[in-house]
């Protein structure tokens, strides 16, 4: 279908019109961040003529909703992926070159949206992205974080964290809906009451706040499909008390606004204190609740209190179990405000709701102190309770006289509330996001449940936007691709296999290889002027970004850097050809072994810089604040992309996918979707090494760490130069905590329980095959072409089709 897009001069025209409109200025005197705001204004007006152009069509011809409920949603910036979706960027362009524009500054002037931090975020974006291009009704909802997680300083080597003030200047997308702001309540007491004959429940005293709804809309590729992404801002209703300002109290004055308000202001606050466990509580039920009465309200609005209808066209998904609350939150709109009793509310939410697991750690899989959710959520508290205890007498049939496996599976046990349970008992469909995952899930995590109910099972492999990780992030890669197989893959990224026998073609690997280093010298660029950090585009590169958890061994990375580097200093004779290795990372505010680590990287950069011969072979560098602009520069210019979790550990991943698509080799376990990129590449085209989960599972009865450091002479001597002063001098014992965790464990649980010095070496016998492999530089691209051309499988677009077919059921709408 072809949509009107508008043409050179019209952008030209209404660039022109928004800034004397807006800011009363012409070109010639309007700042960069004028500018900015000119183009998003521009291309928002294209944005909203296509939402104008579907408006309605969901509504009136009955289509089901999804709403996609996520603490995070990691969007990136919109200016330039909205061009590529409006399939309008040369026009764009050109217009901007016509009147004089820079268009890499205007780029750099949107704010990075601190809307999330991690895989979960950057998924939830990705797939509101797929389902607009899908042309599938949605609404994504989550926070609008006011301060993001942070800005990550690096200062001698430590992580800093300061406010993200991304907000400041305001944010074009955005399109507040004040007529839609809901209440949420928090606190006080339940009291019982009768109507016409019938027990009901309110909530009295407690504390209102007012959620305020914020859209941004996420248009489809060459499409007129539009969906929202829903961000709630907490308000109190009371902005401010006048009694105590005019007496001189003015802190006191506005102290109830403040407390109410913090609710929106940061995204994953410390919870190592009860305040923190409390704020973290009321973040979820405030973005649930939110969304769970927009969608009641919604459903009312087009059908009316039909609710035998409600599952048939509304679909509410759970991303992980941050907004498992919204469970008992529908059943108490459904009984207390609507008037369905127990068993007709408890099937609508049980056929309404599906869940996404994305971990396995038993640390992640969140759990509250059961007197502080019933402080803070009382009436929700009281549904969970008769929630827990009709599941409990369902598992009592299935596992009679089992109290301690009732025990592990309940909602409510051992003084917690399980959130895990809650979604595994009340939802149709639970889903791992990668096959091996999905696996563990059954086999292990909620083995028990599997057994009672085996079909409500099932897994979807994680996807990424073509979008924007190959056609925005790397567009000299996509017009190549082009010009050997046209452009339908843009649309359907099924076609992206047609590119497989270019492999063999001497001409095109030569063209790739220039795309490639054109993109090395984009990174080292931008590394160069925003860090002062000079690199060697001649060199291999070699990254690793992700968020930093033991699990995912960043501390593997590193300790085998130092293993290279003694190499380096013990033998004159050893050379291998240049290579730099990238991290990015945020580790987590309270989690110290994570930010030590940080340190530990940054020492051994500047061990190696210091070293003559090291630093002309080994260069490393931590990206300070990595984010999705750093992503989107950073991913198509690596060629080794270090998947390289604890088998078993890692859900799916979705970075080894975007280093995937554009012709990074992956060097990882056989791990998360690792498993399925070596199902599609080969074994010749990927690098595995490492344990298996199995052979982890067992591995935790039998492995001991201190037999690796007694055995292994370069494992010991690294070992050792974490605590001699080789690393830090002044601080000989910085990385004690790291030592004693390897070799003796802390607070007496296992040593090394991510297995980092089981698989060193193995991981070195790896890096030392790449080394030799990126000399045959034939060889190698050929990997790299055939890397890009199997990632089709790995399309956000594939992936959301596969959770529409098994769960949600949704209509393409006719538009």
């Amino acid at each position: 279908m072809e949509f009107r897009r508008m043409t050179v001069e019209e952008i030209k025209r209404n660039l022109t019109d928004k800034l004397t409109s807006n800011f009363g200025c012409d070109i010639t005197d309007a700042t960069d961040e004028q500018l900015y705001k000119a183009v998003a204004l521009t291309v928002r007006d294209e944005i909203m003529q296509r939402r104008a152009e579907s408006r309605g069509v969901r509504k009136e011809s009955g289509s089901k909703k999804v709403y996609y409920l996520s603490a995070e949603f990691l969007v990136g910036r919109s200016l330039f992926s909205n061009m590529v979706n409006l399939v309008n960027e040369k026009n764009y362009i050109q217009a901007l070159e016509e009147l004089g524009i820079d268009r890499s500054l205007v780029y750099e002037k949107e704010p990075e949206p601190g809307l999330g931090n991690g895989g979960l975020g950057r998924l939830a974006a990705c797939f509101l992205d797929a389902l607009s291009s899908l042309e599938l009704p949605a609404m994504g909802c989550t926070i609008r974080y006011e301060y993001g997680l942070f800005r990550q300083k690096l200062v001698d080597g430590y992580q800093v964290e300061v406010p993200d003030n991304w907000l400041d200047e305001g944010n074009v997308w955005e399109i507040p809906r004040p007529a839609e702001t809901v209440q949420v309540h928090f606190g006080g007491r339940v009291e019982e009451y009768e109507d016409h004959g019938r027990l009901n429940f309110r909530t009295v005293d407690s504390v209102m706040v007012e959620a305020v709804p914020y859209d941004i809309p996420t248009v489809g590729y060459d499409s007129c499909m539009v969906n929202m992404l829903r961000v709630w801002s907490a308000r109190s209703p009371k902005r401010i008390d006048m009694q105590s300002f005019n007496r001189g109290q003015y802190v006191q004055a506005m102290e109830e606004r403040e407390l109410a308000e913090v609710i929106s202001k940061v995204l994953y606050p410390n919870d190592d204190s009860w305040q923190g466990k409390e704020l973290r509580l009321k973040q979820q039920y405030f973005f649930s609740s939110a969304s769970v009465q927009y969608a009641v309200a919604d459903f009312l609005k087009v059908y009316g209190p039909q609710w035998s209808m409600f599952p048939d066209k509304v679909a509410i998904h759970i991303n992980d179990t941050h907004p498992a609350v919204a469970i008992p939150e529908l059943m108490r709109i459904l009984m207390d405000e609507n008037g369905l009793g127990w068993d007709q509310a408890e099937d609508i939410c049980r056929r309404t709701f599906a869940y996404t697991n994305h971990t396995v750690l038993q640390e992640a899989l969140e759990k509250w102190p059961e007197n502080l959710f019933a402080q803070t959520l009382p009436r929700v508290y009281m549904i969970l309770c008769e929630m827990n205890r009709r599941l409990c007498k369902r598992l009592w049939d299935a596992y009679p006289g089992q109290w301690e496996r009732i025990g592990h599976m309940s909602i409510i046990a051992y003084n917690q509330v399980h959130m895990a349970n809650l979604c595994v008992a009340y939802t149709h469909s639970v889903n791992g996001v990668s096959g091996i995952h999905t696996d563990i899930l059954k086999k292990q995590t909620f083995h028990d449940y599997y057994v009672m109910e085996p079909n409500k099972f099932v897994s979807i492999t994680n996807g990424i936007t073509h979008r924007r990780w190959l056609i925005q992030a790397n567009p000299g890669l996509s017009d190549l691709i082009d010009s050997a197989i046209g452009d339908k893959w843009r649309k359907d990224m099924n076609y992206l296999i047609d590119l497989k026998p270019f492999a063999d073609d001497a001409a095109f690997r030569e063209k790739f290889q220039e795309v490639k280093f054109y993109n090395k010298l984009r990174l080292t660029d931008r590394v160069r002027r925003m860090q002062g950090v000079t690199i060697d585009p001649e060199s291999m590169f070699d990254a690793q970004a992700k968020r930093l958890h033991e699990y995912k061994r960043q501390l593997m990375n590193a300790l085998g850097i130092l293993m290279l580097y003694n190499r380096i200093d013990e033998d004159p004779s050893f050379e291998i050809p240049p290579k730099t290795y990238i991290f990015g990372a945020k580790a987590a505010p309270g989690y110290q072994r994570a930010k030590l680590t940080i340190k530990l990287i940054n020492s051994i950069a500047e061990l190696v810089r210091k070293h003559p011969r090291a630093s002309r072979m080994i260069n490393v560098v931590f990206l300070e604040n990595y984010c999705v602009s750093q992503a989107e520069v950073l991913m198509p210019a690596t060629e080794v992309s270090e998947q390289i979790s604890t088998a078993g550990k890692e859900a799916s991943g979705t970075g080894n996918m975007k280093f995937m698509m554009n012709g990074a080799l992956t060097l990882g376990t056989m791990d998360g979707a690792n498993c399925e990129i070596f199902d599609a590449v080969g074994a010749e085209n990927i690098y595995i090494f490492g344990l298996t989960a199995d052979e982890v599972e067992r591995g935790y009865a039998s492995y001991r760490s201190s037999e690796i450091f007694e055995t292994n002479a370069a494992i010991r001597k690294v070992m050792n130069q974490l605590i001699d002063g080789t690393l830090c001098p002044e601080h000989p014992r910085m990385f004690q905590e790291i030592y004693h965790g390897l070799l003796f464990g802390d607070n007496g649980g296992m040593p090394d329980p991510y297995f980092v010095l089981k698989d060193l070496p193995q991981y070195m016998a790896a890096q030392a095959q790449i080394s030799r492999d990126y000399q045959d530089k034939d060889l190698w691209l050929k990997k790299a072409v055939l890397n890009t051309a199997c990632s089709g499988v790995f399309a956000a677009d594939r992936t959301i089709q596969e959770y529409n077919d098994k769960i949600w059921h949704l209509k393409p709408l006719k538009l």
